[in-house]
């Protein structure tokens, strides 16, 4: 089941930057169903905070009526950065499965020099981070078409 779901993400991720946004893409699934998805197009929505992940549990809350998704897993092309790991401890999101790790990009990409598996330690709900290396190539190919039509 997750590399179906992640490569849902991975699509959501090729749509992105099909849309001129960023190369990453995210799912929500809860109980074998996606109920949230999200592109990251904050740019043409001038929006910082619009990144896939984001889209994707915003979605999830509004179409499950919670902000509690505690029985969701989360699927991302790309590692999340701060702001989306924040986002998915907040609303209680318990694993997070993604294709493409930080270190394999830009530190540009995240907003700077980290870790975020050592911060995700001394979060108040740690959550489970998943690199699901099978599709890493998958995920690292759709942001490198999308740094060379810059």
């Amino acid at each position: 089941m997750d590399k179906q779901f992640l490569n849902k993400a991975i699509a959501k991720a090729k749509e992105s930057a099909m849309q001129s946004g960023f190369p990453a893409g995210a799912v929500v699934v809860r109980s074998g169903k996606i109920v949230g998805e999200g592109v990251s197009v904050g740019n043409k929505l001038n929006d910082p905070t619009s990144h896939g992940e984001m889209a994707s549990i915003r979605e999830a809350c509004k179409n499950l009526r919670t902000s509690d998704l505690s029985d969701c897993i989360m699927y991302a092309s790309m590692q999340p950065c701060l702001m989306c790991l924040g986002a998915a401890m907040w609303s209680s999101i318990p694993k997070i499965v993604f294709a493409c790790p930080k270190e394999k990009v830009s530190d540009d990409y995240y907003g700077g020099h980290y870790v975020p598996s050592v911060i995700n330690t001394g979060l108040t709900h740690p959550i489970e981070l998943v690199h699901f290396a099978e599709l890493e190539n998958e995920s690292l190919t759709i942001v490198r078409d999308w740094e060379k039509s810059l």
